[in-house]
């Protein structure tokens, strides 16, 4: 099962849409999963429309009409793994033991807010990862997503990916 990670994409905030190669990739894996902070109701409906499946939050800027479509936290059993998606989980210091003491039946979070990527694990269980944004770097040298597989009921092949600078 084939895993793309997505969080903060801020259209038309920060671009006017998500970039090609991540809009390319869409209709060819199994679960795309977009942690929060879309912005617009035309990017939840394009990700619906090319998904196979999607599963998505809203974050602290998505107003109601995304709140009315999406929950605070989304759960899904992918393969045999066990997903918990979520916009924010607090301050970096801290968060592997908030994580797991808040998610004590979860193989993985995944969530978003400070655009910048993660890829920790809570002792020797809950494996967290913030995908970074696609569309606002922030602080972070490049716009960012990620990948990843599940096989054999466990996570494999996280990668981080990175987009062109924008021109």
């Amino acid at each position: 099962m084939e895993l793309l990670l997505m969080s903060d994409t801020h259209v038309p905030a920060r671009a006017k849409s998500l970039p090609v190669e991540l809009l390319d990739l869409v209709p060819r894996v199994d679960v795309v999963v977009h942690a929060g902070d879309w912005i617009d109701t035309p990017t939840l409906d394009l990700l619906e429309e090319r998904a196979r499946r999607l599963v998505g939050v809203y974050g602290n800027n998505d107003g109601p009409p995304l709140r009315a479509r999406l929950p605070e936290v989304a759960y899904a059993d992918l393969g045999g793994v066990r997903f918990a998606v979520v916009h924010e989980t607090g301050p970096a210091q801290g968060r592997e033991r908030r994580c797991a003491e808040r998610y004590p039946d979860v193989d993985v979070l995944v969530f978003g807010h400070s655009h910048i990527p993660w890829d920790s694990t809570a002792g020797d269980r809950l494996r967290l990862l913030n995908p970074g944004s696609p569309t606002d770097r922030r602080r972070q040298p490049f716009c960012t997503y990620m990948t990843a597989r599940v096989a054999d009921g466990r996570l494999a092949d996280v990668r981080l990916h990175r987009l062109p600078r924008a021109r």
